[in-house]
């Protein structure tokens, strides 16, 4: 990796080789800049705050190597990422003002794409992460990762049953609590369409009832208006000397029609006389028709009028108009119709609820019965961990047990809670001495025992769920002397099948190292490219008594230290 301008690392070169790295140095050297680089490069939260004072972005850069056919090579491929001989390119970049950007094989990608390659790439374990093994819920999920698919296929079934639980009770919940409120919605329902079925409206019929009222108003007007155009047409027989439209053309016609046949364009003019002549007959008969027919009935205008005043009554309820009323009817009966047939509907879903109960009480049987098979192989898997790490006489087991709950699904005979991920509290306890009776790890661990067990958990997850690189911040807190042999002992034989980086206070982890790197400040207080160095031969040993006794020149440190490196030695 290299770093630059990322908290107190100005510019650095962390070379991480394969086996065993011990990451060391003074406190606030700037090692844990080494994990926080890591973690940004594997999708971490960016944050403004890891940038140097000054610096207008801290970068990080990291090369990793993956075998062409692995599942992490295929999708970063499939994201656009190239392989340089056989590694694959990871920078990020996080500026001043807290925005980030990441890069895949020189492809630019969301961070989450970083996120999600991380868990095929890397494992970090941190003190943060020994106090989340506090949690039941992490200690549920660690007892999982183990059993493999024998509670993730359940699992699932599980999951997808209890969300269609969710849904139906909340149906049911919501049909039953409200049931007051949806029978005054169906009588106001009722009423209204009541009301729409009364009058029974036609669709447009407001549109035609308006034309009419408008036209019986103004009967008189309009029959004077027509008679009138009429006599103008075609003549008044009250007055045979008045001169009228259609005498007048046909007198054209005739004048034209003596001499058309000398011309043919007079001829075509005298053709479209005729039709004007045509035109004003027929305009002339609708004219007498319409003043024939028109009817200026005052019951009829009166019987008009009363039907618009009962649609208007339904359009101030139900909708703007005629065609909006029957809309809101027609939707109404739709939902009277549910609302009508909520009864027939509880009965449905409590059907329902009750099949996806025992469907769940079988399925949070079968997580109980897998969990238990894997928790034992888990507990003995863990305590012959911890054996090899200074505690031969601890036993690790786990209580699986469910909380009675008359509401709940039926488990083992008994009604019991659940929730999302089955009915099972998972509780990881220590027995940390024969005759010591087993307690949670929260009540019952002390900070170097509980250290132990986070690195033998992560040693039992190497054999059944392989990561690449295994990196340890501090692990190996609160714990000294043969304990701490026993942990720099078991990292390197984890180191034997998958890199792993330790960042690390204690000499006796240090010292079983394959490679030892020193990171240190200059006297301006930072870190630089030669501030993070591989430490061989004197050197090595010059640190180890640093970290033994805090005086690199102490001939005893120095002996203890060659004596740690003898040890180490011997049991590679």
């Amino acid at each position: 990796m290299r770093i630059r301008s990322l908290g107190v690392i100005d510019d650095a070169v962390v070379e991480l080789s394969p086996g065993f790295t011990a990451v060391t140095g003074e406190t606030g050297a700037g090692k844990t800049m080494v994990v926080t680089s890591l973690g940004l490069l594997l999708g971490g939260r960016a944050d403004a705050a890891l940038v140097r004072i000054g610096a207008k972005n801290a970068v990080v850069e990291g090369r990793i190597a993956v075998p062409g056919d692995a599942a992490v090579a295929v999708r970063a491929e499939e994201a656009g990422a190239e392989l340089d001989d056989g590694a694959l390119l990871i920078s990020r970049t996080v500026s001043a003002e807290g925005r980030s950007r990441a890069h895949l094989g020189g492809r630019s990608v969301p961070v989450g794409m970083l996120a999600e390659l991380a868990d095929e790439l890397v494992a970090v374990h941190g003190q943060t992460d020994q106090q989340g093994l506090l949690k039941l819920s992490r200690q549920r999920q660690a007892l999982d990762r183990y059993a493999g698919d024998a509670v993730a296929g359940p699992l699932v079934k599980y999951a997808e049953a209890y969300r269609r639980l969710r849904a139906v009770a909340t149906e049911l919940d919501e049909i039953t609590t409200r049931a007051r409120e949806r029978a005054q919605e169906a009588d106001l329902l009722r009423y209204g369409l009541d009301e729409v079925s009364a009058v029974e409206p036609r669709a447009g019929e407001d549109v035609e009832l308006a034309e009419e009222a408008e036209r019986l108003g103004h009967a008189e007007a309009l029959a004077s208006a027509a008679t009138a155009a009429h006599a103008a047409l075609a003549g008044n027989p009250e007055d045979p000397e008045g001169v009228d439209a259609a005498t007048l053309v046909a007198g054209a016609q005739r004048a034209l029609d003596a001499v058309r046949s000398h011309d043919p364009a007079l001829a075509a003019l005298a053709e479209r006389i005729g039709e004007v002549g045509i035109l004003l007959r027929d305009v002339a008969g609708e004219l007498a028709g319409y003043a024939d027919d028109l009817d200026a009935d005052p019951l009829r205008l009166a019987a008009v009028e009363e039907r618009r005043a009962a649609l208007t009554a339904l359009t101030r309820k139900y909708g703007e108009d005629v065609t909006a009323v029957l809309t809101w009817a027609e939707r109404s009966v739709a939902r009277l119709t549910e609302l009508d047939g909520d009864d027939e509907r509880i009965g449905e879903l409590t059907a329902e609820r009750d099949a996806l109960r025992a469907e769940l009480g079988g399925l949070a049987q079968a997580l109980t019965d897998a969990r238990t098979d894997a928790a034992e192989r888990f507990a003995a898997a863990v305590t012959a961990e911890l054996a090899s790490l200074a505690m031969p006489h601890a036993r690790v087991s786990f209580e699986i047990r469910q909380t009675e709950d008359p509401e709940g699904v039926e488990v083992g005979g008994r009604a019991v809670a659940y929730g999302p991920s089955g009915a099972d509290e998972v509780e990881l306890l220590l027995a940390p001495h024969p005759g010591a009776p087993p307690r949670p790890i929260a009540k019952g661990a002390s900070g170097g025992e509980l250290s132990r067990v986070m690195l033998a958990v992560e040693v039992v997850f190497a054999g059944t769920d392989p990561v690449p690189t295994y990196l340890f911040d501090e692990v190996d807190a609160g714990v000294g002397g043969k304990a701490a042999v026993e942990i720099g002992r078991r990292l390197a034989r984890l180191a034997r099948s998958a890199q792993v980086v330790v960042v690390t206070h204690l000499p006796q982890v240090a010292a079983f190292a394959d490679r030892q790197l020193l990171v240190e400040k200059t006297n301006d207080g930072s870190v630089t490219r030669s501030g993070v160095k591989v430490l061989e031969g004197e050197e090595r040993i010059r640190e180890l008594s640093r970290m033994l006794a805090g005086q690199e020149d102490s001939e005893t440190a120095r002996a203890h230290a060659e004596e740690l490196l003898a040890t180490a030695r011997a049991d590679a």
